[in-house]
């Protein structure tokens, strides 16, 4: 190796290496390792908080050759040898953007009195990369729970927008899930079990994985026979059933589901509360002045009534005892 080599060489790692002794440079590193391309680590239990971590010998080996895939940031200088990161790592400690840990058990850590880096060691992350997005996250989710809260004092066409929303999602979540089940039963009777989105109602997988696949088909299970030639008399009956009759009849049945989703939309489908009601649903459930009022009036009548009530009793009881007081003396 040549003395114009090694002089090359020297002053690229010199550069490197002033060039993470900055710590905003070491906080660029700390985002792409702990981004979608960084090093896989894995959860654990530390001080009743969940965690990642990570061994430091992987961290050292992603650091000098990252894993396939994995797109370098070009504005960050790449690493050569296991020197070179060795000595970012130890930095990495130095600014506690991540912590030497001991292992007590299977997903059960605590924190280590060693600090210094070691490649045998694992290592928490202490750094939580760039808040903006969670705060600005967090934010909304309060304003959006506020908003919410003030229902009883939004616009009516606001109101009346949700009801649709509402009413509209319904329905669809109705005719998707029949839908779902009618093309499983069709399936299912030739012996196969075909679902349509069949993780859309799987609680334990994220929003974008509920959509995947987009349909799932297998084999059904042996001895189901029976069971599903009784299904398949029993559906295409119906199905002759509903042919057979007579026009005037299906298109009834049909007008009839048109009135009931119109009103759904409408609200008229459980005509239990008045016309009044329904305008006055924004009024505030108190009586007003006028109403106490008329209530202190009807129970002073009431009141009225019913000491008029008792004297006519007593004149009565009264007339009675007297009666029987002239019998007793005729007597």
């Amino acid at each position: 190796m040549t003395t114009e080599h090694v002089k090359e060489k020297k002053t690229s790692a010199d550069v490197q290496s002033s060039f993470y002794e900055d710590e905003e440079h070491l906080k660029k590193l700390c985002d792409f390792l702990r981004g979608k391309e960084g090093a896989p680590v894995r959860e654990a239990i530390e001080m009743d908080k969940r965690v990642h971590y990570i061994k430091g010998e992987k961290l050292v080996d992603f650091l000098v050759e990252p894993k396939k895939g994995s797109k370098w940031p070009p504005n960050l200088p790449r690493f050569k040898t296991r020197q070179e990161a060795n000595t970012v790592c130890k930095d990495l400690c130095r600014y506690l953007f991540i912590h030497r840990s001991d292992k007590r058990g299977k997903g059960d850590l605590v924190v280590s009195r060693y600090r210094d880096f070691d490649e045998s060691g694992y290592f928490t992350w202490m750094y939580e990369g760039d808040k903006t997005l969670s705060h600005m996250m967090t934010t909304l989710l309060i304003g959006g729970f506020l908003f919410c809260t003030f229902f009883p004092i939004w616009p009516n066409f606001l109101k009346v927008f949700v009801w649709y929303m509402s009413v509209s999602l319904l329905i669809f979540i109705f005719f998707l899930v029949t839908f779902r089940w009618v093309i499983f039963l069709w399936i299912w009777i030739l012996g196969y079990d075909c679902w349509f989105l069949p993780n859309l109602f799987d609680e334990t997988l994220s929003f974008a994985d509920s959509f995947k696949p987009v349909i799932s088909c297998e084999k059904a299970k042996s001895g189901q026979l029976p069971y599903r030639i009784g299904v398949a008399v029993a559906f295409f009956s119906s199905c002759y059933w509903a042919v057979t009759q007579e026009p005037g009849e299906f298109e009834s049945f049909k007008r009839a589901q048109l009135v009931f989703i119109e009103d759904i939309f409408k609200g008229t489908l459980i005509s239990d509360m008045s016309q009044e009601d329904k305008e006055n649903i924004d009024t505030p459930k108190m009586q007003s002045l006028v109403d106490i009022l008329k209530d202190l009036d009807s129970r002073d009548d009431e009141e009225d009534l019913l000491s008029d009530e008792a004297q006519v009793e007593s004149m009565l009881e009264k007339l009675v005892d007297e009666e029987e007081c002239f019998h007793e003396d005729q007597e």
